[in-house]
């Protein structure tokens, strides 16, 4: 019995060491976590935690930035998380600045002073309504940041939410810290969407851009501080003189955004090519605009009108494409998730044409099901049937980068990026302002012509949109079955396996005794 005893009072020593050593080890973790920042982000977009762009900004201040968020003490219960993200947020810029970063939280409170600089900042009060003895109260508050490096200030009107904050707060970081910002040129003449039909994309591109109107028939040229040209949906045809211009620009070292549709659906789903002379200007360079519709059964929904009655439908002439059908190796398209490109023609690469150090990518494909049509265009969401034969997948936006041989001088070449893609109205209000990877889609592919890619994959961490992918029937019903039983086994199982482990523990428990 007394070796028993020995071997009880060992066991329960062992223990207790075991006890101390991890309170020790935690203890020493806890010391050098508190000593050297560090935080370990799972999701897989890494949404709590700002990216590696925003680091390498707050780490290469050479002077201090304060940003100062601007959040009322009396704010409703809805607003109490957004305020901690904000923190959160705030505070990694502060721990990767190495103390450039300097963040300071304030309640304005009833102080007129205060609030009159804030509205001449930029920084509005805004009505919130707040649930007080069971009614509802308008009351006044703040959610916005100022951020100010020098005598430059940048305001951040309203934080409504935490998903774009981080490109938000590294883009003012970038304009007061930084240089003048690139001018884009956005040409408002040869029919091409005009700024108030995209205003919403326009807007966004302001933030971080000086964005110039071109009318290039009226100028004759494309000024040489253009960084990027955006070209928006053309409907007229360009003459000799302005596709020389276009050539010029870029064989001056000017980038090209060309969103440009095969084909014009008018009212009444009225179809026809659509031919403006910028389609020859790009076959020179190896770039082939096709005058065609791409179907695909992979489909947003569009809404109709037959007489008195609005229906909506699965339209295949409004592609969806999903995060499979977007270049990986892009950053501009490498992280989106659901694009919709209504009336999107197909854009095909000409590799004789193209020279030996060229860079292209097919951004953007449509699914394997989807097929073209040329020629005869019935639109109509009666008409259309999916051919037995011909489906296939096919590129709808391009890029192109590297050496160009000028359209006009064959001995003549250039270092430029060309973007092109087979549809404009993906950027117009109804489609941008409700679509946010439409919208980051033509943000990044004017960052990836006009700066390095470091914006890009901060902003598609903002992508809301993950669609359930498709499955086959067999993957459907598996879906199904362990929705079903799958709880049961598992619940079973543990029972078992704990039933089991109590069994052997009280057999060795059993045999200790006996020893």
């Amino acid at each position: 019995m007394d070796k028993v005893k020995k071997l009880k009072i060992a066991k329960k020593l062992n223990l207790s060491v075991t006890i101390v050593l991890v309170i020790a080890i935690l203890a020493v973790i806890n010391f050098i976590s508190y000593k050297a920042f560090f935080r370990w982000d799972i999701t897989e977009s890494h949404d709590f935690s700002i990216s590696k762009a925003s680091k390498t900004t707050a780490g290469e201040l050479d002077d201090v930035v304060n940003i100062k968020a601007y959040f009322s003490k009396n704010l409703p219960s809805q607003f109490l998380n957004l305020k901690q993200e904000v923190a959160d947020i705030l505070s990694e810029y502060q721990s990767y600045s190495q103390g450039k970063i300097k963040v300071e939280f304030i309640d304005p409170g009833n102080d007129e002073e205060m609030k009159n600089k804030l509205y001449l900042a930029g920084i509005p009060p805004l009505q919130l309504n707040v649930l007080e003895k069971d009614k509802y109260q308008v009351v006044q508050g703040y959610l916005g940041l100022a951020i100010s490096y020098g005598d430059k200030t940048e305001a951040i009107p309203v934080v409504k939410s935490s998903d774009d904050l981080e490109y938000q707060i590294t883009t003012a970081i970038k304009k007061v810290s930084g240089k003048e910002s690139p001018v884009i040129g956005y040409l408002t003449s040869y029919g091409t969407i005009q700024p108030e039909e995209a205003n919403t994309a326009l807007a966004e591109l302001k933030k971080i851009y000086e964005v110039q109107n071109i009318d290039l028939k009226a100028a004759g040229q494309i000024p040489k501080e253009i960084k990027t040209l955006i070209i928006a949906g053309p409907k007229e045809k360009f003459g000799d003189k302005e596709l020389k211009a276009v050539d010029s620009y870029l064989s001056g070292g000017g980038s090209i955004l060309l969103l440009i549709d095969g084909v014009n659906v008018g009212q009444g789903l009225t179809a026809e090519k659509n031919e403006t002379g910028l389609e020859k200007l790009l076959e020179k360079y190896g770039i082939r605009a096709n005058t065609d519709l791409i179907a695909d059964p992979q489909s947003g929904v569009a809404s109709f009108n037959q007489g008195y009655i609005t229906f909506s439908v699965e339209y295949p002439f409004w592609p969806k494409i999903l995060k499979g059908n977007f270049d990986k190796n892009v950053s501009a398209v490498s992280n989106l998730e659901t694009v919709i490109l209504p009336w999107v023609s197909s854009i095909d690469v000409i590799p004789d044409k193209m020279n030996k150090d060229n860079r292209v990518s097919n951004l953007i494909m449509s699914s394997e099901k989807s097929w073209r049509v040329a020629g005869d265009y019935n639109i109509s969401p009666q008409g259309i049937t999916m051919p037995k034969e011909g489906a296939g997948s096919y590129s709808l936006a391009v890029l192109a980068s590297g050496s160009f041989t000028s359209a006009y001088d064959a001995k003549k070449t250039f270092n430029s990026k060309i973007a092109v893609v087979g549809d404009s109205d993906f950027i117009r209000e109804n489609f941008a302002g409700n679509a946010p990877d439409n919208l980051a889609l033509f943000q990044n592919l004017t960052d990836i012509l006009s700066l390095d890619e470091a914006l890009i994959n901060i902003r598609s961490k903002g992508v809301t949109s993950r669609p359930v992918k498709e499955l086959s029937e067999a993957g459907k019903a598996g879906i199904r079955y362990a929705n079903v039983f799958g709880m049961t086994i598992i619940i079973v199982g543990l029972g078992a396996l704990r039933y089991i482990t109590r069994r052997r523990k009280r057999q060795v428990n059993k045999d200790f005794d006996s020893f």
